[in-house]
């Protein structure tokens, strides 16, 4: 089969098409999906880099996030069944081929109606976006969110709950992307590319000087400590949940001296692992019609390394999609 194989650490430049890899064989407690859409995250990019805990060694099949249909199930599988469409998330990989093993556990129905590549985020981005607003998050009708990296895919789905749950949304992202976020129904916009300085100053001054109740904090870096500036005295949450613009330190002399807020780390595997009755409240809201079938951009399989390395740019809007 058709595969994209990282080769080394070295980024999405060393991210390559390879076409004589065995189909794989579903173990037992797994499913074998024929992949038809492959969703693009930005740990497919750290794990490119080597930068993600725990991630696969090179060489290895890339593409955490797969939807298609199951065509074989292992030993001891009563659910799903071959003929039916999936869509799931692997951190070990094999996504970004024309067949992907999955846990059963992890095969999450795609919607009645919707295209397998419309599902794409339902496992990844939404319950990341519903988690750090919500059980970790604890927004509440009145408060004020931050939102970072608004246009992007966990981004996009943050902005659309949290104005469902009676948030203001300030939205950062860069200039070329405001309308995108605009038309989402952020209340506020600000451009990310702004200092951290001015970027914190500009949210104080949108929370006439009060600073937000959350901050949905994925970008780290520099970013970061204007997170933290931005955020309100005693009661503001900052959850964590990516560090797409690098890592940032934190000590207990910032937290007693300088920033007495609360900091959360959010990663979605763990979480969903621990409480995957998470899904019973996104699926209520796809059926409350808060949330409906995705439009992602799609890309060829070959054409892996461009998007990763667009997405890694930031040069990218919403949802990407690989077509093996």
């Amino acid at each position: 089969m058709r595969a994209l194989q990282q080769r080394s650490f070295d980024g999405p430049r060393d991210l390559g098409l390879v076409t004589d890899v065995p189909v794989p064989s579903p173990g037992p407690g797994e499913v074998l999906v024929r992949v038809t859409a492959a969703g693009v995250n930005f740990v497919d990019v750290a794990q490119s880099r080597g930068t993600f805990a725990g991630g696969p060694q090179p060489p290895y099949l890339a593409g955490i996030e797969g939807a298609g249909e199951v065509v074989a199930v292992g030993a001891g599988v009563t659910g799903p069944e071959p003929g039916d469409h999936v869509v799931g998330a692997a951190i070990a990989g094999g996504a970004f081929a024309e067949y992907m093993v999955l846990p059963a556990a992890a095969a999450v129905p795609v919607p009645a109606g919707w295209a397998d590549e419309q599902a794409l985020g339902l496992v990844v981005n939404w319950p990341t976006a519903l988690a750090a607003l919500r059980p970790l998050g604890g927004i509440a009708a009145g408060q004020t969110v931050l939102i970072h990296a608004a246009a992007g895919g966990t981004g996009q789905a943050a902005v659309t709950m949290a104005k469902h749950y009676g948030a203001t949304v300030i939205a950062a992202a860069s200039p070329e992307k405001h309308e995108v976020v605009r038309a989402l129904g952020a209340d506020h916009v600000v451009d990310s590319r702004e200092s951290g300085a001015d970027l914190a100053a500009e949210v104080l001054r949108l929370t006439a000087g009060a600073g937000v109740d959350l901050v949905l904090e994925s970008v780290g870096g520099a970013t970061f400590d204007a997170s933290l500036a931005a955020t309100k005295r005693v009661t503001g949450r900052v959850v964590v949940y990516g560090l797409a613009g690098g890592e940032a330190a934190i000590t207990n002399w910032d937290l007693v001296y300088r920033h007495q807020v609360h900091v959360v780390g959010l990663n979605i595997g763990v979480l969903i692992g621990a409480a995957p009755q998470i899904f019973g409240e996104l699926f209520g809201l796809i059926a409350a019609g808060v949330l409906g079938p995705g439009r992602p951009t799609g890309y060829d399989l070959a054409q892996g390394p461009k998007a990763l390395a667009e997405l890694e740019a930031r040069a990218t809007v919403g949802k990407l999609a690989l077509k093996p």
